[in-house]
């Protein structure tokens, strides 16, 4: 009994948890992009269609790392407070599916943790190509 007692209290736990992180993180996204926005039209308004044009151009390959969109957003630069906005987002997905991958590990249900190893390894490829290519 006290076996049933503690897997109800996990799968409690775990299917209140993920709805409520997950909800933390894309709130926390849209206020930093919020934010960003705030930043460009009051401090840039300009900056992403010269970047734009830049780009079209062939005059702009430039890729920002973590560490520098952070001091950027730390200095108010709307660029990097909208990138980091959008990398937060870009956890949503991962953080869901991560999660379900260890419900259905906890079930001991392995062909969907086949499956969602797959999905969240898809992910974590594309999250690397995308920051490569």
């Amino acid at each position: 009994m006290d076996t049933a007692v503690a897997t109800g209290e996990e799968d409690r736990i775990l299917r209140t948890w993920t709805p409520l992180i997950l909800r933390v993180i894309l709130l926390v996204s849209s206020i930093v992009m919020a934010v960003g926005i705030a930043q460009s039209l009051a401090f840039a308004p300009g900056f992403y269609v010269r970047r734009f044009h830049a780009i079209q151009l062939g005059q702009l390959h430039v890729r920002d790392g973590l560490a520098q969109l952070m001091d950027e957003m730390r200095n108010g630069d709307p660029h990097g407070t909208m990138t980091i906005g959008l990398f937060l987002l870009t956890l949503v997905p991962l953080v869901r599916v991560a999660f379900t991958f260890f419900l259905f590990l906890k079930e001991r249900d392995f062909v969907y943790v086949a499956a969602t190893a797959y999905v969240l390894a898809a992910l974590a490829v594309g999250v690397m190509l995308g920051r490569v290519g």
